[in-house]
């Protein structure tokens, strides 16, 4: 009943994706809004809130650079865009993680709440809350309405990040897509279990503990091999955008810093180009 609900929604939601593209000039009459453009709070399942699959996360500037990365003396480097955690590799559209999961053999699950969070590219937000402001749209939770509407209408709200659990072992894994600029596609998946963790101050907890830790890095090494930057890191070339994988005690990162830079470049010079500026006469 929950993947039905959850599947419903997700084809409720795609129905609305269109392609990004460009918008033509008016020269007869200037009017920010598309003529057929209406919207109601019908039509914000965010602000009703009556679907715990899902959730709208506001979109953060991310300036962060990459760590730098060194090759071990004799290691070799690895591809690591052919890794994968539990299946989802980097690169995997959204349709394809869902569909993953989307079946009676699965081993993850949905979280119970806000499996999907949704968002919209920050310069885009940018654009549309000028547009809506335009619009005499300024109270703001019917600018933040109008905004995702837009967004939604436009092809700009995207499915940032998927949160799936595994109950049984307490595994977790948060994947992380970028927006509709570069495909909706995935560029980053963590995976967490609970290897780390003290159940008590009783020393056979810390002995379980080491133990655990100690089965824990012997799977990672036998699925993916020693890592080859330093004890922990798998790099694809000593340039820092590649795709890695580091690991922690229980925990796995894979990345492709790359795709998620150039995702941001795409969305931001979209944005620009789009940008519905007044029809100024000079």
């Amino acid at each position: 009943m929950i993947w039905k609900m959850y599947f419903a929604f997700v084809a409720f939601m795609m129905a609305f994706v269109v392609p990004v593209g460009c918008y033509a000039d008016d020269d007869d009459g200037f009017d920010f809004m598309d003529d057929d453009y209406e919207y109601s709070d019908e039509d914000d399942a965010f602000s009703i809130g009556d679907n715990t699959d899902i959730m709208y996360s506001e979109p953060e500037d991310d300036e962060s650079m990459p760590e730098s990365v060194s090759l071990n003396d004799g290691a070799g480097l690895v591809n690591v865009g052919n890794f994968d955690i539990a299946g989802i590799m980097l690169g995997m559209s959204f349709e394809d993680v869902y569909n993953l999961y989307h079946n009676n053999h699965s081993l993850y699950m949905p979280r119970r709440r806000n499996s999907l969070e949704y968002t919209i590219p920050l310069d885009w937000k940018y654009n549309l809350d000028y547009e809506c402001r335009q619009n005499g749209i300024v109270q703001p939770e019917k600018l933040d309405r109008c905004i995702r509407g837009l967004a939604r209408s436009r092809g700009l709200l995207y499915v940032s990040e998927i949160h799936l659990e595994r109950a049984k072992t307490g595994e977790t894994l948060d994947v992380y897509l970028t927006s509709n600029a570069t495909d909706n596609v995935v560029y980053r998946v963590v995976y967490n279990n609970d290897v780390d963790k003290l159940e008590g101050s009783n020393p056979k907890f810390a002995d379980q503990r080491e133990k655990k830790i100690l089965a824990f890095w012997k799977n990672v090494i036998k699925k993916y091999g020693a890592p080859n930057s330093g004890q922990d890191t798998w790099i694809t070339s000593t340039n820092t955008y590649d795709p890695k994988m580091k690991a922690y005690y229980g925990s796995l990162d894979l990345v492709d810093e790359g795709r998620r830079a150039m995702d941001a470049r795409n969305a931001a010079q979209q944005s620009r180009d789009n940008f519905r500026a007044k029809p100024y006469a000079f």
